[in-house]
Order: structure tokens, then sequence, then C-alpha cells
């Protein structure tokens, strides 16, 4: 026994033709243009770089990258001066995104000289060891072969030991921390 308050409707649609298709896709494009049209009016010529979405975005950015690169062709500048001239044009999102950059590259070279510089302080290789395993991890590209991160952890180490941990030859960090672990007990 069906309930008695439920009612059925039917929604019936018409067939779309290729034509009515053509039409709709050429006023959604006729639309988009008199928006992009309606903006670049509305900013009185200022055609900066900023943060766009669509298809908008890929012009405005492609606009942007012409026109920089014409000024570096006209102007001979060096590509430290290019990249200086070409952060000072960005805007809004891609400004806030370089700015970034530039600090999480700071960061990077700070700990890269903390690294350079660490020593160990008075006879603590322990504390030694770990910071220069945290500093190393994070300054990665300061070592391509483990043999220079050895090299530069030995060179850490206090006198007193530092030539016996060299004339023992670690092949691995692991193996020269045992060894200079052991000579401070």
């Amino acid at each position: 026994m069906l309930p008695k308050n439920k009612t059925t409707t039917t929604t019936t649609t018409a067939p779309i033709t290729d034509a009515a298709i053509k039409a709709l896709i050429a006023q959604g494009v006729a639309d988009a243009l008199a928006k992009i049209e309606a903006n670049r009016t509305s900013r009185n010529g200022d055609d900066s770089h900023d943060s766009r979405t669509g298809t908008e975005g890929v012009v405005s950015l492609t606009q942007w990258f012409e026109k920089i690169e014409f000024v570096f062709h006209i102007s001979n500048y060096i590509i430290a001066c290019q990249i200086k001239f070409a952060t000072c044009t960005l805007l809004s999102s891609a400004l806030t995104w370089w700015n970034s950059h530039v600090k999480t590259v700071s960061e990077i070279k700070k700990l890269e000289i903390k690294l350079w510089n660490l020593k160990v302080k008075g006879t603590d290789v322990l504390c030694y060891n770990q910071h220069f395993q945290e500093l190393a991890l994070m300054c990665s590209r300061m070592f391509p072969e483990e043999s220079d991160e050895v090299e530069k952890y030995v060179s850490g180490l206090p006198d007193m030991i530092q030539g016996s941990v060299m004339v023992s030859n670690p092949k691995t960090m692991q193996d020269a921390i045992e060894f200079a672990t052991e000579l401070m007990d």
C-alpha cells in the first residue's frame, strides 16, 4: 500500500541542438570579453601584474612577461639587475610569494653560516653531534657527498681529538660520530 501524501512530478526537457550550443558558447565568450574590457577600462590603463583568475590571469601574466622582457632587451640589464627590476614590479599575491621565498632563502643561508662556524663547546661532543646533524639535515646542499659532511664534522671537533678522528679515516658520518664520542668519553 502506497502512502497517501506522496506526489510525483516529472520534468520534460527539450533536446538542445548544435546551433543552440554554439550560440550559448558564443554568448559566453562575448560576455567574458566584455567583462575583461570593462575591467581594463576601469583600471584607467593600469595593466600592471596582479592576482587574477582563469583566462584573464594567463593573459595578464603573459602581457607582464612580455613587458618585462622588452624592458630588459632595451636596457641591457645584467641578470642581477633584471631580477631586482622584475621583483619591484610585483603586486598582490605575487609580491607576497616573492617575499616569503626570499625570506626562506635568507633563513637557509643563515643556517648554512651557523653550520660552517659550528664547533664543539668545551667537551660537550654530544650536544655538538645533535646540533651538527640538525643543521646538516636543513642544509643538505652544502654536502653533495657524505665525505664532505664528515670532513666538516671533524673540522668542528676540538684540536686534541681532531687528528685522531682524521687518522681513523671514517667513511660515514656514523663512524665519525662514534669515534669522536668514544675519544671524548
